[in-house]
């Protein structure tokens, strides 16, 4: 007896990607096994064709002690019915079923053995990864990663319910052979995918499972679901109806949603590339089989999309493709519901209202321009289409319409006249002939491809939309026309129309002809010869080069070893808030108090991507430039809320004020459970980091208590002055309690906010790193802002403020209600703004408490957060408002604001004295005299030239 058995299928009827190819690299997998007592067993059809049945020969006849070819008897033609003649053959302790194609890791089948052996398991699951329709490339299925984020073992099915809920057992799982002839374990011989109900079965009959996190099966391949699908529907019913019989309930309503997302929707989005005789069918089959309603709770584009193929429309199925790709585009007339609610359109009454269409305006509105037809007339392009608009987004003035063609990465285009332009109730109706021989004249090189668009106008107001089309609109057809490059037929001779892998129309430049065709021959042979491939390769290592002398860590090295050896430059100041991110913050409070007292100091700013929104007075660097670098060794004074950058060392003559970014609830630095966890180099190196201060802020016992212990600082560098960002929150609060709210400042006005509404900022703490390349993550808030706009939008504008590490995903709300202000530079004005904060555990709290308005906390997960971050203090003792969990305990709480505000009055107030002791209105003016103020300096403010270093 061997230790695993891997069967393997060939020629059966519904089988995987057949061939001798596929058989081949499944039967090399088990061959290169780490696990010497594997075997690869190989059942062959009757029906297998010549080249298979020669393949399956040759592989049992080179390895005949681990390869064995079985005949079955000739009545077994289905895939089901050659796998049960597996399973009978198998002698191994474990078996395995691979679909020809599939490949095992080299190491799968001695990971699940010792897993099996350990855990004692009948059946042992691990990952698996398939083969992407759009380049071939492997993929796991991304709710793999939630099932196998460890390993564990379980005793029922029902404790991993994505083993059932999810296709998760068609492959990469294997089990002990007499477990499954003892609980009489068969594959279905009647149905196409019968592994898609065979895993469930298994998981269900055994005992123990094991889930290992290895990765061991590549190659599976995507089934063709437009042919399949009455055969996958089938085989999903009889998984649910196995859950039935277990009295699952609740896992069926699961797999139910899961079968739209994971078979039907990708089958939706499928349609712009199959001919127009295949979606046909497919529609007409899914009328046919699909007969169970479509569960409510799925997005509403997906909702759309399976409802439009149960009803076998393929040209709504179509459309809705078109807008799962581009959510953001409106790609039907959505009309009207009950209660103000907006619907897909007239036939599919699929409530769409929080895709946010209804608040989209004419110009603004990206709208779906289909094209229906595509071909040659008279010598030109004859295209026309039909753009969506629907009545609400109509304006009332007569349309005209531009067909433009575009060079595709450059700035060239050529218009032609759209004569024809109709708009009836849903949308335009448009047709065009372009003249592209004669007009459209491309230089021949760089500008090859060319992507059409039309420009429809109406009262001065432009709506520009690409041409979609699916792929077979223009393959098959003999659509051509002569080309004119500038740099002759050489270059090209013809231009053909195509459908790009983004469904919209383009031109193409191509050679046709001999002269055109040699010539590309001998420009690709000049570029792909020997001396030329070398020359490619020198430019490489050459630009190569260049990028390590503009890398990061070159930069640190010169700036080390000779920029810091420069003179200092008396009365130089840099300042950067927020790693160069914005304008604000005790910088900037910092910098303008300096400009109002007047003192000679030479002021530079570093911005991280664009100098937009920084003073107009003061130099500008950008950070990591070498001007920085510059800058920095020459500064007699550094000053920043975040940390000039770790690796740069600090001249021995520059003063370091290090205002800092807040107070701390989570923990901070050393006492950091990450940085405890750190090696001794990389604490160092933070140390060095935190040595360079010569000042820093604090604004509370409370933050000499925390922030300066777990930084390890001396009490001779600390200043308690409070923050010099908070002087404006003080002097608001002063003008609030002595002429009232309103007028309000000045950026209300500019945000637009109406003055009959109460603000509310919701401003959450950070809670993940940056994105890769140093770009803003993009993150789903915790709040539901489009319901806070369905429920308080008349009487609240909200605005949301990402963290500054971060970027916010926000649907589109009706105007006025919600506003992304996560690009404004300056906290403080929007706290001044706000007659509300909600937040979570960020620091922003601390700040907002000083003026004495409502707080409200928004921590659904505080007791997670607080355990895994760590914190100074509990918060629902401190709290300076109430703290919520769930999002209707925070909308309850809104919604009786008054009373919630004068009940925790006196907490807030604690709250402020505690935190805020130091924050007296006068920080800057105290830090400005400590630090930059000396005998003699003189009162005129020196200006510079406006400049971006690069």
């Amino acid at each position: 007896m061997t230790d695993f058995s891997c069967v393997i299928t060939a020629g059966g009827e519904n089988g995987g990607s057949e061939g001798p190819d596929a058989l081949r690299a499944s039967v090399a997998s088990v061959l290169g096994q780490s696990l010497r007592g594997s075997e690869a067993v190989v059942v062959l059809a009757a029906r297998a064709d010549g080249p298979t049945r020669t393949a399956a020969r040759a592989l049992a006849d080179s390895s005949p002690d681990r390869v064995r070819l079985i005949h079955p008897d000739p009545a077994a033609r289905t895939t089901g019915a050659l796998r049960n003649a597996g399973l009978d053959a198998a002698t191994g302790r474990y078996v395995l079923v691979l679909t020809p194609g599939e490949r095992l890791h080299r190491h799968a089948c001695r990971n699940l053995w010792q897993a099996g052996e350990r855990s004692r398991a009948d059946l042992v699951a691990g990952r698996w990864s398939r083969t992407t329709e759009e380049g071939g490339k492997e993929q796991e299925p991304p709710w793999q990663g939630e099932l196998y984020a460890r390993s564990r073992t379980v005793t029922r099915f029902a404790d991993a319910p994505q083993l059932v809920v999810r296709d998760a057992l068609v492959t990469g799982f294997c089990l002990r052979r007499e477990a499954a002839r003892r609980h009489g374990l068969r594959y279905e011989e009647d149905l196409a995918h019968g592994e898609i109900l065979f895993g469930p079965l298994a998981a269900a009959a055994v005992g123990r499972i094991t889930l290992v996190r290895r990765l061991i099966v590549t190659g599976r391949a995507v089934p063709d679901r437009a042919r399949d699908l009455a055969a996958l529907v089938e085989a999903h019913r009889r998984v649910a109806a196995t859950l039935d019989a277990h009295g699952l309930p609740e896992l069926r309503e699961e797999r139910e949603r899961a079968f739209v997302r994971d078979h039907l929707v990708p089958l939706a989005r499928s349609f712009p590339r199959l001919p127009a005789a295949r979606r046909t069918r497919a529609a007409a089959t899914a009328a046919r089989v699909l007969t169970a309603p479509v569960p409510q709770e799925l997005p509403p584009l997906e909702r759309v999309a399976a409802t439009l193929l149960a009803r076998g429309d393929a040209e709504g199925v179509l459309t809705a493709a078109y807008a799962l790709s581009r959510p953001a585009t409106v790609c039907a007339p959505v009309a009207a519901g009950e209660g103000g609610r907006v619907e897909w359109d007239e036939h599919c009454p699929v409530d769409v209202t929080e895709l946010g269409h209804q608040h989209r305006q004419f110009g603004g509105a990206r709208l779906m321009n289909r094209l229906t037809r595509c071909t040659a007339e008279e010598g030109r392009l004859l295209l026309e289409g039909r753009l969506v608009l629907p009545p609400h987004l109509a304006p009332d003035a007569p349309f005209t319409a531009t067909l433009e063609f575009r060079a595709r990465g450059g700035a060239r285009a050529v218009a032609f006249p759209v004569d024809d332009v109709r708009h009836d109730g849903n949308g335009v109706t448009w047709g065009a002939r372009a003249d592209v021989s004669r007009l459209l004249r491309p230089v021949g090189v760089r500008d090859t491809a060319w992507d059409a668009r039309l420009i429809v106008e109406a009262g001065g107001v432009r709506s520009v939309s690409d041409l979609f089309g699916p792929q077979d609109l223009v393959e098959g057809t003999a659509v051509r026309f002569a080309a004119r490059p500038r740099l002759g037929r050489l270059a090209g001779d013809t231009w053909e129309p195509y459908i790009t892998l983004k469904d919209h129309l383009a031109l193409r430049l191509t050679a046709r002809r001999r002269p055109a065709r040699t010539t590309r021959r001998l420009v690709r042979y000049a570029t792909h010869f020997r001396p030329a491939r070398k020359a490619k390769l020198l430019a490489r290592a050459l630009r190569k080069r260049l990028d390590r002398y503009r890398s990061r860590g070159f930069k640190a090295t010169t700036y080390n070893t000779w920029l810091i050896r420069l003179p200092v430059r008396r009365g130089s100041v840099v300042f950067e808030s927020h790693m160069g991110r914005c304008y604000g913050d005790s910088p900037r409070a910092l910098h303008e108090e300096i400009r109002r007292q007047g003192l000679k100091l030479r002021a530079t700013w570093s911005y991280d991507t664009s100098p937009a929104g920084f003073p107009d007075d003061a130099r500008l660097v950008r950070r990591w430039s070498w001007r920085y670098l510059w800058a920095l060794a020459r500064a007699e004074f550094w000053v920043d809320n975040q940390g000039f950058p770790q690796h740069l060392r600090k001249p021995a003559r520059t003063t370091y004020l290090q205002t800092w970014h807040g107070s701390a609830y989570k923990r901070m630095g050393f006492d950091e459970t990450r940085v405890r966890l750190q090696n001794a180099p990389q604490r160092e190196r933070l140390q060095q980091a935190v040595h360079r201060f010569d000042h820093f802020l604090v604004r509370s016992v409370h933050d000499v208590a925390t922030l300066a212990r777990a930084y390890r600082l001396p009490e001779d560098r600390l200043l308690r002055t409070g923050y010099p960002r908070n002087d404006a929150l003080i002097a608001e609060r002063t003008r609030t309690e002595t002429e009232g709210r309103l007028p309000r400042p000045p950026l209300a006005g500019a945000l637009g906010i109406d003055d009959h509404k109460k603000v509310v900022l919701y401003a959450p703490t950070f809670r993940g790193g940056p994105a890769a390349g140093g770009k803003q993550a993009r993150r789903r808030l915790l709040l539901d802002v489009r319901e806070f706009a369905e429920r308080f939008g008349d009487s609240y504008t909200l605005l949301v403020r990402a963290h500054y590490l971060e970027a916010a995903r926000l649907p589109l709300c009706p105007p006025g209600t919600v506003i992304d202000v996560s690009r404004h530079h300056d906290v403080s004005e929007l706290l001044a703004l706000a007659d509300v904060l909600v937040t979570d555990y960020s620091s922003i709290m601390f700040d907002f408490a000083l003026l004495d308005r409502p707080v409200l906390l928004y921590a659904p997960d505080l007791d997670t957060y607080a355990a895994e971050r760590g914190s100074y203090f509990d918060l629902r003792e401190k709290a300076p408002g109430p703290v919520t969990a769930t999002q209707e305990e925070l909308f309850a709480q809104l919604a009786e604001l008054k009373k919630s505000d004068i009940r925790h009055a006196s907490h807030r107030a604690a709250f402020a004295a505690e935190f805020g002791a130091y924050d007296r209105g006068d920080a800057a003016r105290q830090v400005v005299a400590a630090v930059f103020s000396r005998q003699g300096a003189s009162r005129t403010t020196d200006h510079h030239d406006r400049g971006a270093g690069r």
